[in-house]
């Protein structure tokens, strides 16, 4: 089944990087993947995937950190322009990304698999050294970028889609490409584990590529992801002359600035590792003028989702005592969120025996890295229902570009590697899972 594998994988390699820079000069940030989500949509129709998008595989109410209706309609017009299919566009318009690609072939376990689509809002380095400039495929949207790796993640997906379709008799079973929107700012994985979309899944893989890791490094299961909470807060007051009539003004900036300070003093957790931070706030309109509105972008973090919810609460509580104090109205809007979460141990040994078994990989061991990911939400749901999951590392070094930077690339050679590890994974559990009657 290796040959075979990386047969088809072989000859379709080509290919898979072109969908890789494709979606790497047409990037889009969350909730806006509009063409990348309907591109995906039409590849997996195309290959016969019985395919569900928008709103059958997202729950409206649970999308978090949504741009503003003319933001989506804006960078719609643009899909529609720089080439999306038009059939699936109608269906994700209003920033309805979700895909999910289904092939079904008798019985046996259902096997999902994650992939996330969306790009960072952040501008691309335009230095002709940089390989995506030099081979004409850096973002032509600017201010996006493609700078976690998440075009790569894509087009992996569509290239295992494309084996397993191939290799169809020999799925035993059930497999469900999981496309997903929105991952950074951990804002889109909620809304499509809310609608069930993962509820009978059985065993559920994602991966992710790591430039710092060297091409063939593995961890079969990452561990360690952070619990957070993303909010905004606006504080509301009133106006006035602040040398001519300060008492008849109510100070958003001193809200705003007496949470902030006390929020850094909320104690720290014997439980384990904890996190806060803001990192913007926004306030004051004039020199001689009491603020009338303040704006924090607040996170907090935490090694369990306890902790986190530790954070949060008394986060909240301090928001609002300092809301009080200063005699102003407080709103805090949910952006994001993610929970805690560990890959099952059997099932990362699974993926880790057979990439040995495949050639060409070495093992490298799970460390945790402090950061959060909203596949956890799909990681709990399938291991509270009695299934395993996992979060697989693959490295894809191209000089340890930092993620999240204007430089960062990708080994594409990754691609490859990473279209026959998830593929044979899924082929291996299928075939065992069904010979032993599960």
């Amino acid at each position: 089944m290796i040959d075979k594998v990386s047969k088809i994988a072989d000859e379709i390699e080509e290919q898979i990087v072109g969908y890789r820079r494709d979606f790497h000069r047409y990037a889009e940030s969350g909730w806006t993947e509009f063409r990348t989500a309907s591109l995906v949509a039409r590849r997996l129709t195309d290959l016969g995937y019985k395919v569900k998008v928008g709103r059958k595989v997202m729950r409206e109410k649970d999308r978090m950190g949504l741009p503003s209706p003319q933001t989506l309609e804006k960078h719609w017009q643009r899909a529609v322009k720089q080439g999306g299919d038009k059939e699936f566009l109608t269906t994700v318009k209003g920033g309805f990304t979700g895909v999910v690609g289904i092939l079904e072939n008798g019985e046996g376990p259902t096997v999902g698999m994650r992939f996330d689509m969306d790009a960072l809002d952040m501008h691309e380095r335009k230095s002709p050294d940089h390989r995506p400039v030099k081979e004409s495929f850096a973002s032509v949207n600017d201010g996006v970028m493609h700078a976690c790796g998440h075009d790569g993640h894509t087009a992996t997906g569509l290239g295992v889609a494309e084996v397993l379709m191939r290799l169809k008799d020999q799925v035993h079973g059930t497999v469900k490409l999981v496309f997903q929107p929105a991952e950074e700012g951990v804002r889109g994985a909620k809304a499509m584990v809310s609608a069930g979309v993962v509820d009978d899944v059985d065993y559920m893989l994602a991966h992710h590529f790591f430039s710092g890791w060297e091409t063939g490094e593995i961890t079969g299961g990452r561990n360690d992801h952070l619990a957070t909470s993303k909010f905004d807060v606006t504080f509301t007051g009133a106006p006035a002359h602040a040398g001519g009539s300060p008492n008849e003004g109510k100070n958003a900036l001193l809200a705003a600035a007496t949470a902030v300070l006390n929020l850094y003093a909320i104690p720290r957790h014997k439980d384990g590792a904890t996190r806060i931070n803001v990192g913007r706030l926004d306030a004051g309109t004039g020199r001689n003028i009491i603020c009338a509105e303040a704006h924090l972008l607040v996170e907090t973090r935490g090694s369990t989702t306890a902790l986190n919810d530790y954070m949060y609460d008394h986060a909240i509580r301090i928001l609002e005592a300092a809301a009080q104090m200063h005699n102003c109205s407080l709103k805090v809007q949910a952006m994001g969120s993610a929970k805690s979460a560990n890959s099952d141990a059997e099932l990362a040994k699974r993926v880790e025996k057979i990439a040995l078994e495949i050639g060409g990989f070495s093992i490298r061991p799970p460390k945790g890295g402090g950061g959060s990911e909203d596949y956890t939400y799909m990681m709990e749901r399938v291991q509270k229902n009695g299934g395993l999951a996992t979060h697989i590392g693959v490295g894809a070094s191209l000089g340890n570009w930092g993620h999240h930077t204007a430089e960062f690339d990708i080994d594409e050679n990754a691609l490859k590697s990473a279209i026959k590890l998830l593929s044979l994974v899924t082929l291996d559990i299928t075939k065992k899972d069904q010979e032993q009657g599960k």
